[in-house]
C-alpha cells in the first residue's frame, strides 16, 4: 500500500503520492498494480471495501479524473482534469483558484 500521504510534517497530502507511484513503477510494479496500491488495497486493508476503493454504484464518489491514461504512463496521475470529493465536482480551474487563494492569503 502507498503511504506517502500519511500525516508526516514534511509531506503535503495529495502531492507526494505522485512521486510514490512513480517509485513503485520504477521498482517493478505495473502502473495498474501501483494504482491499486493507492486505491483498492488500503480500503480492503481497513475493511472499507464495501463503501470505497473501487468505482461502483452505491460507493463513496471520491475520485480523480485525469487528462491522460496512467496505465500508459504513471506520470499521467499529475494530469488532473478534476476531482470528485464528497459528491462535489472540482474542475482543474477550481483547484487552481483554491491554490491561488491559499498562496495569496499566506496559509
Amino acid at each position: 500500500m502507498t503511504g506517502s500521504d500519511a500525516l508526516i510534517p514534511s509531506n503535503v497530502p495529495g502531492f507526494g503520492i505522485h512521486d510514490e507511484l512513480m517509485e513503485l513503477v520504477g521498482v517493478g510494479l505495473t502502473p495498474y498494480e501501483a494504482l491499486r496500491a493507492s486505491t483498492t488495497l488500503p480500503h480492503e486493508f481497513l475493511g472499507e471495501l464495501d463503501g470505497a476503493g473501487t468505482i461502483e454504484v452505491g460507493k463513496r464518489a471520491d475520485l480523480v479524473l485525469l487528462k491522460a491514461n496512467p496505465l500508459d504512463d504513471i506520470a499521467n496521475t499529475r494530469s488532473i482534469r478534476g476531482v470528485m470529493i464528497g459528491g462535489r465536482w472540482l474542475s482543474d480551474d477550481d483547484i487552481r483558484q483554491g491554490f491561488d487563494g491559499l498562496a495569496a492569503s499566506g496559509d
